[in-house]
């Protein structure tokens, strides 16, 4: 598996987490933002590993942008729901090409 996939996951799933209702909220706020930062910093990581992989990246420019925007009360949420699908689905699809170019 591909560096910018294991990234994926990580991110989609860090995504998903904080696009839960409330608890992403408390997550963000308790911590002053900073997630958002750190997602904001994983997202350009992986969108750099997906160039040099030839990879999708839009994903992860989903979730850059929601980590930027991600302060609003429930746009942040709904962002990072959607960013979450749509990471997952591309870490997924990458996956799945992966295991069949092995065979």
């Amino acid at each position: 598996m591909s560096t910018s996939t294991i990234l994926k996951w990580v991110t989609g799933g860090l995504e998903a987490l904080l696009g839960i209702p409330f608890l992403g909220g408390i997550i963000i706020v308790s911590t002053s933002w900073t997630p958002l930062f750190l997602m904001a910093i994983l997202h350009i990581v992986t969108i750099v590993f997906a160039v040099r992989e030839d990879e999708s990246k839009t994903g992860n420019i989903i979730g850059f942008i929601t980590s930027v925007i991600g302060w609003i009360p429930f746009v942040g949420m709904v962002m990072h729901m959607i960013s979450a699908v749509v990471i997952l689905l591309d870490a997924y699809r990458a996956s799945t090409r992966t295991n069949h170019q092995h065979y």
